[in-house]
């Protein structure tokens, strides 16, 4: 039976516009986009239909450090379906300070490719 062609509305995260898309496609495939107000809602579309990403923003415990927690995230976006497995990883990573900026706290998370980094230096107590 051949896919029927379809309407998703997403509204786009590529700027700070906030688009309202209407997105026809037939399974994973684009047919057409309207309300992108620039070409970037055209790359948002596509790639959310086919591998849709999210960056990680999050915190990991410190050992010894001025405060419990540093604020982390990852280096680039990583596919949504493995999102959820790397912040499994993450409550169960403790670093130990003191920590530098842009610190590497988990490399290629679940083999993306993609380093979650600190966001902030970080002091022993």
């Amino acid at each position: 039976m051949p896919e029927k062609e379809e309407i998703t509305k997403l509204i786009c995260i590529m700027c700070p516009m906030g688009c309202e898309l209407k997105v026809l496609h037939k399974g994973k495939d684009v047919l057409k986009v309207e309300g992108n107000g620039c070409p970037l809602g055209i790359k948002f579309a596509k790639e959310e239909l086919t591998n849709p990403k999210r960056v990680i923003i999050t915190t990991v415990q410190v050992e010894g450090g001025l405060y419990p927690l540093v604020p982390v995230r990852s280096e680039k976006p990583v596919p949504k379906s493995v999102f959820f497995k790397i912040l499994e990883e993450l409550r169960k990573i403790k670093v130990k300070a003191p920590l530098k900026f842009h610190q590497v706290v988990l490399k290629n998370a679940m083999n993306t490719g993609v380093n979650i980094i600190t966001t902030r230096a970080l002091p022993k107590a």
